[in-house]
């Protein structure tokens, strides 16, 4: 019998720019979020921690109690100069292309396509892992590795809602991910 990976990925708890619908920079977790991140649920043991770069995942690691080590693949989509925009803001043929194609960054930010590529390589690196894995990330890097585990299409990124401190727990059994449970 092979050895599983468990891997719980956490995404951080609220910030201002989720809360006004702005594509976000690397802002700090608001009031809420510091409430979201101290009533969360329990990880149980943990051998290995990871976190995204940005504030927003740094401050929710540390609330969980994580010593997370800072790891650039789980670092949020790269916005581009939507960066600080609201939705309304953005022109909507822009972000139409950028909806319904994955392949395209009309912001010159990063695209699905890529985000799922870069997603996948950190994934691939943790299949030689073993025990309970923690990530705290973003809802971007989380659609984009249920993507991966379940070999679905980039054009399904969109049609994935990730809470804030949701957990979306998946295994890795010796050849390939499965998604265990989300939300």
């Amino acid at each position: 019998m092979s050895e599983v990976v468990r891997l719980s990925l956490v995404s951080h708890a609220m910030t201002d720019a989720m809360a006004a619908g702005r594509f976000p920079n690397d802002e700090p977790l608001n009031q809420l979020g510091h409430r979201q991140a101290d009533a969360t649920v329990d990880l149980g043991v943990v051998d290995a921690a990871y976190c995204a770069p940005e504030k927003r995942a740094r401050q929710t690691a540390e609330l969980l109690g994580l010593p997370a080590a800072v790891e650039p693949q789980l670092a949020d989509l790269d916005f581009g100069s939507w960066r600080g925009t609201v939705l309304s803001g953005v022109q909507p043929a822009d972000l139409a292309v950028w909806l319904t194609d994955p392949t395209r960054a009309p912001h010159g930010g990063e695209s699905v396509v890529a985000l799922v590529q870069r997603v996948h390589g950190w994934m691939d690196g943790l299949a030689s892992a073993r025990g309970r894995l923690v990530a705290v990330t973003h809802p971007a890097v989380i659609r984009a590795a249920i993507l991966v585990a379940l070999d679905a299409p980039p054009k399904s990124f969109w049609r994935i809602d990730i809470a804030p401190m949701s957990r979306t727990v998946m295994n890795f059994r010796g050849q390939a991910w499965t998604l265990r449970s989300s939300g």
